[in-house]
């Protein structure tokens, strides 16, 4: 796991000043703190920061082949190199290294940008291909590795992370009005959209070319998609199978390290299935990491403990307090960008806890999205087949209690969305609903905010679904939008703030593509949610740990608002010299905060927003 960074200027004597990379890269050391490296030729420069795994004594980069015309800077890890490197050197090719960069260098080589339908793993890597004057970059499936870039008519610049980027000389920060909708429509940026107008974020499964023969050009395609394509002849026991199998194979290809390695353990269904698998592939006990709280609602502890004593882990557990909002300002620092997932709280914890102990740690990120785990599936499966089959009763019945339910009632959004006959969805799970974000932003303040362009880009999304089942749609939606732009960027930062890598197995290509086959209703069966997934790995939990309620890795910031950091909110949301007021109706934020100290509503989620966007302002005025 590492930091690349690096620029391109178009004129063809304007040569890269080595003072300028070395800032760029210093800005994300954490990401890399075991080396560093830089190639220059021109107006062409390339940085490196290394955070050893694979390969400790020759993986040095930016590495090149054999006579030096193609170089490269790789963030990630390819899981099936060794495999791929065998194959090449029947084919011809030398190999200095032991490391799976040099196995993309020679892919590269041989097979253009078709070299990508090979690798296996989690990745963002640059290739400088001096023969052929052009830049390649690429993104794995999933976007577990981030890739941000900036282009004007002078330059192109790029890297791990947006601080990276701003180091470079002469990048236009004016603010984007759509990422800031998107914001606080869900608590993190969409798509291809970063705070910034002018620096894009390049999708996952994609990968982006920066030409400079004759005139300059960038050209951006699609490379793999999320596919649901499900087989409806293989019985129950088929999928059981297959999954274990598959299941088995990717974690023991997960585990490939030349560092010491563990395991992240939530209590959770997913995270407890890694480290059984991890056990079976490992002649060592496996060492776990464990987050919790104080307040037994919010904590799986008990779980976690099961499953470590099960499998004889070597197990470690830490709780977080409410002072941990102490942490806010390093937390807007490591994200460089307004991000209201307040789990990052005790990712960032877990994963510094971690990085005492080992280098590598294993995940069980990808698991509901790739079997229907969460919640929401179930009620809005619920909802479309209400709307679909009595569309007409529905509004009428629905439109009228919903008319009748105070606010503060549990179920009122989902009767909401039952008598509008919303049969999209593209807005559910809103920190700030649309006519809520009305109310927030101020009308004619800077930036000037419409409020319409988050939702319509999640409608998007779901029209783009290639499936005709309507749970698949909803799984692609999240595939698309909030594991990627929320789950993997939270966990990217707060390892890589702590020098730790991350692996999620799930999110194995080949094991998510396995998923994609198996019909919705596999997944979904009845009442029980991700159903298959559990009959798959049942005969490796301690009996009766599937019965166990789902809690997620979510804080209590509902307590902690009304208890300890009540103060805390008040002093930094409701000053005179708030920073956000510029953007936001003062009025609106502190009716917000009140209305949630006393109770009306829970407004937890929608406070943690307010915070994190103002400390972001401080930091970035």
């Amino acid at each position: 796991m590492c930091g690349i960074t690096g620029k391109i200027n178009f004129e063809k004597g304007n040569s890269i000043d080595v003072s300028e990379l070395k800032r760029m890269t210093d800005v994300i050391f954490h990401r890399g703190p075991d080396d560093e490296g830089f190639y220059i030729k021109d107006n062409v420069g390339l940085g490196f920061r290394r955070l050893s795994i694979i390969d400790l004594s020759t993986g040095h980069q930016p590495l090149a082949n054999e006579d030096e015309s193609i170089w490269i800077i790789f963030n990630g890890e390819i899981y099936n190199y060794q495999e791929l490197q065998e194959n090449l050197i029947k084919q011809g090719h030398i190999f200095r290294t032991r490391s799976d960069t040099e196995t993309i260098v020679h892919l590269y080589e041989q097979y253009g940008p078709d070299c990508l339908q090979y690798l296996r793993g989690m990745f963002a890597f640059c290739i400088w291909d001096d023969k052929k004057k052009q830049l390649f970059c690429a993104r794995d499936r999933f976007g577990i590795k981030p890739f941000y870039y900036y282009a004007d008519n002078q330059k192109f610049v790029f890297g791990s992370e947006i601080k990276a980027i701003l180091k470079a000389g002469g990048i236009n920060k004016t603010l984007s009005n759509e990422a800031l909708d998107s914001y606080f429509a869900f608590g993190y940026i969409t798509g291809d959209l970063s705070i910034y107008k002018e620096i894009k974020k390049l999708q996952p499964g994609h990968y982006l070319t920066v030409s400079l023969k004759d005139n300059p050009s960038i050209e951006i395609k699609k490379y793999w998609e999320v596919a649901f394509d499900p087989d409806y002849s293989k019985s129950e026991k088929q999928w059981i199978e297959e999954i274990d199998t598959c299941l088995s194979e990717t974690v023991k290809l997960h585990m490939i390290s030349d560092v010491p390695l563990g395991a992240f353990l939530s209590g959770g269904i997913d995270s407890s299935s890694v480290v059984a698998m991890m056990a079976r592939n490992s002649n060592m006990p496996v060492q776990t990491f464990s987050i919790g709280f104080k307040a037994r609602k919010f904590s799986e502890l008990e779980y976690a403990r099961e499953i470590a004593k099960k499998y004889n882990c070597v197990h470690h557990e830490q709780i977080v307090e409410p002072e941990s909002i102490d942490l806010l300002p390093r937390l807007t620092s490591m994200y460089d960008e307004p991000f209201a997932d307040s789990s990052a709280i005790p990712t960032y914890y877990v994963s510094k806890f971690a990085r005492e102990y080992v280098t590598v740690v294993l995940s069980g990120d990808g698991g509901d999205e790739l079997f229907a785990g969460y919640d929401i599936y179930k009620y809005l499966h619920k909802i479309y087949n209400y709307s679909s089959n009595f569309p007409a009763l529905n509004k009428l019945l629905w439109g009228n209690i919903h008319k009748l339910i105070p606010q503060k009632v549990k179920g009122k959004g989902l009767t909401y969305y039952l008598s509008q006959n919303r049969t999209d969805l593209g807005a559910y799970l809103a920190i700030w609903p649309k006519t809520e974000r009305k109310k927030l932003f101020l009308q004619n303040g800077y930036p000037n905010i419409t409020s319409e362009v988050a939702e319509r880009y999640k409608k998007k999304v779901l029209r783009e679904g290639s499936s005709d089942e309507f749970i698949s749609n909803l799984q692609y939606l999240d595939l698309k939008t909030y594991m990627v732009d929320d789950i993997l960027t939270k966990v990217d930062r707060a390892s890589m703030m702590n020098s730790i890598e991350v692996r999620p197995p799930l999110l194995d290509h080949r094991f998510a593509e396995l998923s994609f086959k198996i019909p919705w209703n596999f997944k979904l069966h009845g009442k029980t949610q991700k159903y298959i997934f559990k009959q798959a790995i049942k005969p490796y939990l301690p009996e009766g740990f599937l019965d166990h309620p789902k809690k997620g890795f979510s804080v209590p910031l509902s307590l902690w608002f009304k208890e300890e950091l009540q103060d805390y909110v008040s002093d930094t949301l409701l000053s005179n010299n708030a920073l956000s007021f510029e953007y936001l109706n003062k009025g609106f934020v502190k009716k917000t905060v009140m209305n949630s100290r006393n109770g009306m509503r829970d407004f937890s989620s929608r406070i943690w927003s307010l915070l994190f966007f103002e400390e972001w302002l401080k930091q970035n005025k």
